[in-house]
């Protein structure tokens, strides 16, 4: 039947079905395919919502921890849930491709999560196996995060053809409208399964989740006809140290770029024919890989099946692409160390404010970063439907602005909640000298907790222009064989950010507390100087950002042409 249609009828990413047969654009992908993924997502976050939003109270009031190491075991879990995205994209990338490891991930997902609804419903449990089991069930359920939401997000971005403009467009919205219902999954599971594990009961606010992935789980297989599948394609880390040690071996070796292009075009074109990937142009960045393509008499006589000595085209310009993310991944950290002060110290000053809403009812300080959420919620359309095609005619981008511009204009937002953060700060601390709180921590500073909303607003703003934006931008530049580590590595921002704030409070700790009165982080809040750390986390944000658009404006995005299969048919 495939012979009957005409090579326009096909997808040209390189895409394939399940079988490895080409697939017909107009029965798969985009919106055939996207919400079943879109679907799983929300499902998938309001699961992981009722998992983490209140971890640190079962611990506390449950298994009787104390605070700080009910904390400290929660930051563990936090770190480790962000950097096992990298093995799960690296499994996806290399050997089982995204549809298989949602699947295998989704099913260690739902395990770990009934394991967890156990512990928490079988009184008869003494109580070290069930705080074995339970924390066994916990780690199980990041092992299972961390290969599936990687993997699912770039799954729905590969149903739509880069080579095609419609869809190419239709991609970028993708992105948009993505995290909007990832912050529609989280909110849910935040607002009502945290009600029913406070009033309800644990079990039953660890079963629903388990319920929910079983329907999630359910839901992606029944899309499984409508899905475009990108093939793994091996260990990209053995191609990067193959280019790197092809490079050694050929440093004193010299030849004209034009010439050189040629050299290891047969291998190149033999390679490509059998893989579903699009060929890469040749770059004069990073020129010194260039030598890694040049073949010499040892080549020649080579008769193994791998020459470590000798490397495509191809091979060297994904390795050219890494090295030309790596500084943007680095200044990106800055954000990621602001992002974390959104669930730690603006929720330490919300608890000294007057959180009461008519006369019974108390705002919990925590539930303050549910507007950052729900401005995200609102201003994604106004990005998505007002902002880029304004911009587009302005500027003739289809995206309205470049990914780069995207992430930067998000960096300056977050200096600027940095800025609002510190004066609201300072005014907080005005009014407790005021009414006489100076010594009385524990007292209700008569400010209300609302003029905490700026800057849980500007954060939902950086969000929807940093976050988003990053992305977009690791997956769209990484190479077609490592998009599930394009996610991993935008996921990981938020988790070394975390991890170098903790540094960051942790020096200035030690440099500032040599005494109470000029502690920045005094147990006494009303005493602290938190204006002081977000106006050092502001200047650092925008020296940051000065580094930043320093380097995006030297940056060349990826140029890739149709797959080798396309130029052979």
């Amino acid at each position: 039947m495939e012979e009957l249609l005409s090579p326009d009828e096909f997808v040209k990413d390189g895409s394939v079905d399940l079988h490895g047969h080409s697939v017909i654009r107009a029965r798969t992908g985009t919106l055939k395919a996207s919400p079943f993924i879109i679907g799983v997502e929300i499902a998938e976050r309001f699961a992981h919502a009722g998992i983490q939003s209140n971890l640190i109270t079962y611990l506390t009031n449950v298994l009787h921890e104390s605070t700080a190491s009910a904390a400290s075991n929660v930051n563990i879990w936090s770190g480790v849930q962000s950097m096992l995205p990298f093995l799960g994209a690296f499994v996806a990338d290399s050997y089982l491709g995204r549809y298989w490891t949602i699947i295998v991930c989704s099913l260690v997902y739902l395990l770990g999560l009934i394991l967890v609804t156990l512990s928490a419903s079988l009184r008869s449990l003494k109580s070290h196996f069930k705080i074995g089991l339970f924390y066994f069930s916990l780690y199980l359920v990041a092992l299972g995060q961390g290969g599936h939401k990687p993997c699912l997000q770039a799954f729905g971005a590969d149903q739509f053809d880069d080579e095609n403009p419609k869809e190419k467009k239709h991609k970028s919205s993708f992105f948009n409208w993505w995290y909007f219902v990832t912050c529609l999954g989280t909110l849910s599971g935040f607002t009502v399964l945290t009600y029913i594990q406070d009033n309800i009961g644990w079990g039953v606010g660890f079963g629903i989740p388990a319920v929910t992935m079983t329907m999630a789980l359910l839901l992606f297989l029944c899309g499984t006809r409508f899905y475009r599948n990108k093939p793994p394609s091996g260990s990209p880390l053995t191609r990067i140290i193959h280019v790197f040690v092809a490079s050694f071996f050929k440093r004193n070796a010299s030849i004209p770029f034009r010439e050189q292009n040629q050299l290891a075009s047969i291998q190149e074109v033999e390679v490509l024919k059998t893989e579903s990937r699009r060929q890469l142009l040749q770059t004069d960045k990073f020129g010194f890989l260039d030598k890694a393509t040049i073949e010499d008499e040892l080549d020649f006589e080579c008769k193994t099946t791998r020459n470590w000595r000798l490397c495509t085209v191809q091979q060297v310009e994904e390795v050219k692409l890494i090295l030309g993310m790596l500084p943007i991944w680095m200044t990106c950290l800055m954000y990621g160390v602001v992002f974390a002060q959104s669930s730690t110290f603006f929720t330490k000053q919300g608890s000294t404010m007057d959180r009461k809403i008519g006369r019974h009812f108390v705002i919990p300080s925590a539930s303050m970063q549910l507007f950052t959420s729900i401005s995200i919620m609102v201003l994604v359309p106004v990005y998505d439907r007002i902002f880029v095609p304004i911009a587009k005619r302005l500027s003739g981008n289809e995206r309205g602005i470049t990914l780069l511009q995207r992430i930067g204009a998000g960096m300056f937002f977050s200096a600027l909640s940095m800025i609002v953060a510190a004066g609201i700060e300072t005014q907080r601390v005005k009014v407790a000298k005021d009414n006489g709180l100076i010594d009385k921590p524990s007292a209700t500073v008569p400010m209300s907790v609302f003029w905490l909303l700026p800057q849980y607003v500007l954060f939902g703003m950086a969000d929807v222009f940093t976050v988003v934006g990053m992305q977009e931008y690791f997956y769209d530049q990484m190479p077609d064989t490592m998009k599930s580590l394009g996610i991993a590595v935008s996921m990981s921002v938020i988790g070394v950010g975390s991890f170098l704030s903790s540094f960051l409070i942790l020096v200035v700790e030690k440099i500032t507390c040599t005494n109470e009165e000029q502690c920045w982080f005094a147990n006494n809040l009303n005493k602290a100087h938190l204006d002081y750390f977000y106006w050092l986390l502001a200047s650092l944000s925008l020296l940051n950002l000065g580094i930043f658009m320093t380097l995006a404006s030297c940056y060349k995005y990826k140029k890739a042409a149709a797959t080798a299969r396309e130029h052979s048919t």
